[in-house]
């Protein structure tokens, strides 16, 4: 294993220090990387102040979609920090973008999802079906729901089985959490229809999907190598970073360990112990 203290990088020093400085907005992926669960990490607020008196926009992006933007921004405000919609991504947004573009005719969904994120779709304009093989959907959605009940799951199977386009909101196996248990994500849940019906989604959104970046490019109207992608995770995070040939940077404050790091395939470009570590990377590099 590679020698590793605070930081580690593919560049050297000095081709870290120029490309940091080419760094106009930071990505940053929430659960994990600026939150565990509930509890705010103590760095967050400086690192978001550090990036705001260096002129660096920053968008929050998450793959969890069991709660509203609404729900998001109450949440950060809670912890002290504000936020507007235009900086919050998440991947329900994504998923009524790409249920508007590619099936514009769908007006009524069955979704494997919490109320929260319910809400959102019926506030973007879709009709929820019922519980009833009377009652076909145009689109079956299915999330990370902390409200599943078998009954949920086997109707989702059961619109499957009948041909229904059926969507993943993200491809996560577990969502992050300070609390003492697992929390089954959505790739978890279709892994279980997948076996129960022997297929898969039409398309999973959310990171890695490179399309989870490019909102905050045309708004903003930057490069790809101008934006960071920051997460705690290889396979989302990081992953979608390449993918969208942005600056990947992986923190350890999350779910990814060192070791598991080291045997990625794709090498992050950049591995701190957390963003208080990015953050003084980022100054060091505009000084």
């Amino acid at each position: 294993m590679a020698e590793f203290n605070r930081y580690r990088s593919i560049y050297s020093h000095e081709e870290l220090m120029e490309r940091l400085r080419r760094i106009k907005h930071v990505a940053l992926d929430m659960d994990g990387t600026i939150y565990m669960g509930a509890t705010l990490f103590d760095f967050t607020k400086p690192f978001l102040q550090g990036l705001r008196d260096g002129g660096i926009r920053y968008s929050f992006l998450t793959n969890n979609p069991s709660s509203s933007i609404a729900d998001y921004l109450a949440k950060l405000e809670r912890s002290g920090i504000e936020a507007t919609r235009e900086e919050m991504y998440s991947t329900a947004v994504a998923t009524i973008d790409y249920v508007k573009s590619h099936y514009p005719e769908a007006k009524r969904l069955y979704c494997v999802g919490t109320p929260s994120m319910i809400q959102q779709f019926e506030e973007a304009g879709f009709e929820m079906t019922t519980d009833s093989a009377d009652d076909r959907p145009d689109v079956l959605i299915v999330a990370f729901d902390k409200t599943l009940t078998y009954a949920k799951l086997c109707r989702a199977a059961w619109w499957i089985t009948q041909d229904v386009p059926y969507i993943a909101t993200n491809p996560d196996y577990v969502c992050p959490t300070d609390l003492p248990t697992v929390l089954v994500d959505c790739g978890s849940i279709c892994a279980c229809l997948n076996q129960a019906t022997g297929r898969k989604p039409v398309i999973t959104l959310g990171k890695p999907d490179p399309n989870m970046l490019s909102g905050i490019l045309a708004r903003y109207g930057l490069q790809p190598d101008e934006v960071a992608m920051v997460g705690d995770r290889i396979y989302t995070d990081i992953e979608m970073a390449h993918r969208a040939d942005a600056f990947g940077v992986l923190v350890l404050s999350g779910e990814t360990t060192l070791e598991v790091a080291d045997a990625a395939p794709k090498q992050p470009h950049l591995i701190c112990d957390s963003i208080k570590v990015l953050g003084e990377l980022l100054a060091e590099a505009n000084r």
